[in-house]
């Protein structure tokens, strides 16, 4: 295998990459495997036994399989095919955090086979706790169970405003107003999604100093860039997949709240925007194709959903710039304004009060990745 020595625009790092891990969220592949998912991923947040009676069924609504790990599969194709074209020799390997292939395994996996220190690349573009510094947590968690000859593993930095990001959805904007009938496609309202956290846990995300509220920033710079991209001045941004209770404030509004003040200033039609999401995993096909597509079903808006960019053939063109960054000394390229965070070595999070844990609260255990 044929290391790639790694450097970056800040300095070199002295240490050879010979190998990329994809790192994801992991779902349940077959009916058998759902229960023991969620107990892995509500593992010490006591939610209660009906609480994921109630998640069992929204799996089982698709079969019991999340397309998540099959899209993740994908996505790796794809970064192994741009790999192939750019003549890089270095193996991609896939890792998860709650359910097979683990994480752990993959990396004592990759110690058994020689591979000495990776990059990592996580599919979560963004910045807070669950979107970066748990994905540390997660290195730092694999390796420490491998013990002795574990890889070192970089994470690779966050992504929210790569041009080739950008691009793919407002590419795929464009295709979904498409989509809607002629009559109300041009008053159709852009609204944009992304996964909603506790309040506090955003106000902690970032390092003190930044201000926090990194994640939420991010997201909607995100948003301002895909509507710049299409020409769109006047959109929203809502969120969606709530999971704690009633008390606890959220990032609000909702989808399916904000559907309903559609409906009562007229809009005929929305085009909505997982923004913060990268797969059509299970939360973007049940929270947007089923239950926010229902709503406006019953309120009598058209709707349609804009595709995620992971099956889009930039997404791998963009992993492979964001690995040449460090291999290569390649151009760090972004759109946006808000700090970028979590590109640490050794799989230490970013410092101290940098993107805190969330006060865990029992409720319906989130299922993004």
């Amino acid at each position: 295998m044929e290391a790639m020595h790694a450097s970056s625009a800040a300095g070199p790092i002295d240490v050879e990459v010979d190998a990329l891990l994809v790192l994801s969220f992991g779902g349940p592949e077959k009916p058998e495997d759902v229960r023991p998912f969620l107990e892995n991923v509500t593992r010490g947040r006591g939610v209660p036994p009906e609480r994921l009676d109630a998640v069992v069924e929204h799996y089982m609504h698709f079969g019991g399989v999340s397309p998540i790990n099959a899209l993740n599969r994908d996505i790796i194709s794809r970064i192994e095919s741009e790999l192939t074209g750019a003549a890089k020799d270095l193996p991609v390997y896939f890792g998860n955090r709650n359910w097979h292939p683990m994480i752990e395994d993959t990396v004592d996996r990759m110690r058994t086979e020689g591979v000495k220190s990776a990059l990592v690349f996580p599919t979560s573009a963004w910045g807070g706790y669950s979107g970066c510094r748990q994905y540390h947590e997660d290195i730092a968690r694999a390796r420490d169970s491998v013990g002795d000859g574990a890889p070192e593993l970089r994470k690779l930095r966050q992504y929210y405003d790569h041009p080739l990001l950008i691009d793919s959805f407002a590419d795929a904007v464009r295709a979904a107003r498409l989509r809607l009938s002629s009559g109300v496609r041009d008053k159709a309202r852009l609204v944009f999604t992304a996964h909603s956290v506790p309040t506090s846990a955003d106000a902690a995300a970032g390092p003190p100093s930044a201000g926090g509220h990194l994640y939420s920033r991010q997201v909607a710079e995100a948003a301002r860039l895909t509507a710049g991209s299409v020409g769109v001045e006047d959109y929203d941004l809502v969120w969606q997949s709530r999971s704690g209770p009633p008390h606890i404030p959220w990032l609000e509004p909702d989808i399916c709240d904000h559907l309903d003040d559609l409906a009562e200033a007229g809009v005929p039609a929305v085009v909505v925007c997982p923004v913060g999401f990268v797969s059509d995993h299970l939360e973007v096909v049940w929270d947007l194709d089923t239950e926010a597509e229902e709503k406006a079903r019953e309120l009598g808006i058209e709707f349609t959903r804009v595709a995620t960019p992971g099956t889009d053939e930039r997404f791998a063109r963009m992993v492979l710039e964001l690995v040449d960054e460090l291999t290569a000394g390649g151009e760090v390229r972004r759109l946006g304004t808000a700090p970028l965070l979590g590109a640490s070595t050794n799989g230490s999070p970013c410092g101290s009060g940098c993107c805190e844990p969330p006060l865990r609260t029992s409720g319906r255990p989130s299922l993004s990745n």
